[in-house]
Order: C-alpha cells, then sequence, then structure tokens
C-alpha cells in the first residue's frame, strides 16, 4: 500500500492542557530576590569570573530582548547585554525542583494523567477531571491562578484536542499566555504559523524545509507524504499530521506502584533450610534492584509460599522504619519464613514483596564532561 493510502484518522475527543512555567528558573530567582527583576537576569555560572565558561540555562524576558536564550554560552550573552543590566545566576536546582513538586500537587488536584516534559511543563489530559468541570478553558483559569497563588509564579497555558497543538498554543502567547485550539480552527491556526514555531522542527530540519520553500504551515499543507517522508524519513510523517492538526499520541503517565516485587518457581524444589535461605538473599537482591530503579523505599514486607501441593502461604508484617537495602529486606523475609514457613515440606514457589512504598525525588543532569568548559 502506497503511503498515499493510508488512511488519516483525526481524534479530536482528548481536552489537553499544556502547562509551560514563564521562564521558570528566572522567575524563581526574581520572586526571591527582588532586586533581579529590573536586570537581564540569566542563570548560569558568570562568564566574568569562570573564565569565560558557562552555559544558559534560561533568561528571563528584559535578557531576552537582547537575543539571549537557552543553550547559549554565557560568554556570548554577556556580549550581548549591557554591562550595567547583566546578572547571572548559578542554577539552584534543589530549589527549582522543590517549586516543581508544588506545581505536580496542584496538577494532581485536577487529574492523575500528567506527562511531565520537564521541570517546569506538563501535559494533562483533562478530559475526565477530579473538579468535575467540563469548561477546560475554566480549568486552565484556575490552574492559572492555583500556580499564582501558591508559587507567585505565572505560566502559559495551551488547550486543544491533541498534545502538538495543546504545545503550539501554550508558546503562542508568552508570557502569562492562554491560548485555544478547537477542531474546526486547528487548519487556520496551522497555516499562518512560520515553520520554525512548528513543535518538533528543529536545527537540521529547518535548513532541509526552507531550502523545500517550505515557510509556514499553508506551504507544508501542500507537499504530499511520499515527498516528505522521502526527505525526513518517520519524522516527514510526522510533519504530514502535524500540518493538518493530528496528534493522536494519548498523555502518557504512571500511577505510582503500590509494591515491588519478586517471585520464582523452582522446577528443582527447595527441599532445605539451606536453599530456601540462599534463595531468599537472591531474590532480596532483585526487589533491591528494582526499588533502586524505582527510587522507592518500603515498610511493609511480604513473604510468599507454595508448596508441592500448590498450597500457598502469604504472610506480611509491617516494619517500623522504611528499607530498600537489600540485607535488610532479606532479613525481614527471613524473619517471616522463621515464624511461619519451616513447616513446609517442599517448595515449588517463594516470593518477596514490599509494600507501602514511599518514591524519593531526584533529578537527571547531564554532567558537560566534553564541552569547552572542561578542555584543559
Amino acid at each position: 500500500m502506497s503511503l498515499l493510502e493510508i488512511p488519516l484518522v483525526n481524534d479530536v475527543h482528548r481536552k489537553i492542557i499544556h502547562v509551560d512555567m514563564d521562564a521558570f528558573y528566572a522567575s524563581i530567582e526574581e520572586r526571591d530576590h527582588p532586586q533581579y527583576r529590573h536586570k537581564a537576569l540569566m542563570i548560569s555560572r558568570d562568564p566574568r569570573t569562570s573564565g569565560g565558561h558557562g552555559v544558559i540555562a534560561t533568561a528571563n524576558y528584559l535578557a531576552r530582548r537582547y537575543g539571549v536564550h537557552s543553550a547559549m554560552s554565557a560568554a556570548e550573552a554577556n556580549r550581548l547585554v549591557p554591562a550595567t543590566l547583566a546578572v547571572f545566576k548559578k542554577p539552584d536546582f534543589v530549589k527549582y525542583r522543590q517549586v516543581s513538586r508544588q506545581l505536580h500537587m496542584i496538577f494532581h488536584e485536577v487529574t492523575e494523567k500528567i506527562e511531565p516534559v520537564a521541570l517546569d511543563e506538563a501535559y494533562l489530559d483533562v478530559t475526565t477531571n477530579k473538579l468535575q468541570q467540563s469548561d477546560t478553558i475554566a480549568l486552565a483559569c484556575w490552574l492559572q491562578q492555583r500556580i499564582y497563588q501558591t508559587t507567585h509564579l505565572v505560566c502559559s497555558v495551551g488547550i486543544s484536542y491533541n498534545k502538538f497543538l495543546a504545545k503550539m498554543a501554550s508558546d503562542y502567547r508568552k508570557p502569562r499566555g492562554r491560548t485555544i485550539i478547537l477542531p474546526a480552527q486547528a487548519q487556520a491556526f496551522l497555516q499562518q504559523m512560520p515553520i520554525n514555531k512548528f513543535h518538533g522542527v528543529g536545527k537540521k530540519t529547518l535548513p532541509k524545509l526552507l531550502a523545500m520553500g517550505i515557510t509556514n504551515g499553508k506551504d507544508l499543507l501542500t507537499v504530499s507524504l511520499d515527498t516528505l517522508t522521502a526527505h525526513f524519513g518517520k519524522a516527514g510523517y510526522l510533519l504530514y499530521q502535524h500540518a493538518r492538526g493530528i496528534d493522536n499520541r494519548p498523555v502518557v503517565y504512571q500511577r505510582l506502584r503500590k509494591s515491588i516485587g519478586r517471585e520464582h518457581t523452582y522446577d528443582q524444589r527447595l527441599q532445605s533450610e539451606t536453599a530456601v535461605v540462599n534463595q531468599l538473599h537472591i531474590l532480596a537482591q532483585r526487589v533491591h534492584a528494582d526499588l533502586v530503579k524505582q527510587h522507592a523505599q518500603g515498610q511493609t514486607i511480604v513473604l510468599k509460599i507454595r508448596d508441592d501441593d500448590f498450597n500457598t502461604v502469604t504472610r506480611r508484617q509491617k516494619l517500623t522504619h522504611l528499607i530498600d537495602r537489600s540485607d535488610d529486606i532479606f532479613q525481614a523475609a527471613l524473619q517471616l519464613w522463621h515464624a511461619y514457613g519451616q513447616s513446609q515440606p517442599c517448595i515449588r514457589l517463594l516470593g518477596i514483596t514490599l509494600t507501602d512504598l514511599s518514591f524519593h525525588d531526584y533529578e537527571n543532569i547531564t554532567l558537560p564532561l566534553f564541552n569547552e568548559d572542561n578542555k584543559r
């Protein structure tokens, strides 16, 4: 089947809000340091004291008027901004993560269907929501007000029937923006949009599109699917869909796990105390590895035992504290085995589970090990 024969399906039943904090890191610093509000604030190492090193994480809107943007070298930003206005502030990610957690607590007041993109933005599927609000614009207003009341920070929101358009909408009128794109409005909105404003069109794709004479959404709409896929592969198919306001990806969210456990069925039955203890060691190590991946600890240990006649016994004990170390998991499971399992004559299955989980918060940070700052 030719690509041109693939039918396009446009799912318009969802209600999605994209929340994007305005100049997030810089706004937090302006809130906490009012003296920065009339300065060109740039979140970065100060190149004037670091030998010209540093990269801009974000900048306030005054600095952006001088051409400063994220990922720009701090030295270049320093050349663009008058010395009397320039302020460089080292990032404080501990503080930024704390504020991000406040934002997510607000999001969870509305829905559990939350897809974080970064500390400062997320997609919310509010097709059904905890506030039982059918008016999505009213819901977006509530979010903006609630965020400001809680954090004294402002955000922009985009409202539409899919993630691509919601993101486009939130970018449309920053800062403090609120834009809705209905299904009937999508084509008109996209056709007048410069192609460099299309979400997903990056530094590599943009020159190729411009070379093809594609400068806006209207131009993109005239290009065939076969031509776009020939030039851009799978990305060409996405461009073809986006030009038509199509993006059927759901908001990807994870419910918090209620338990983490491992169990194993033994072809050769466990018939001795030593064999059982050895397997409890192994299971405890596997549970520990899963806890590390999930950044979790647990407070209730559960031991599952099944004998050769398929009789299953499950015993649990709530501990006085959270645990995640393999030795602690093993010792807790061994205590349950000594209390309830030793009478079992022949074991075909053992399992260890931790419940009453508590999750840590971590920030993944890419260390620039090979950038200019680290050359000797």
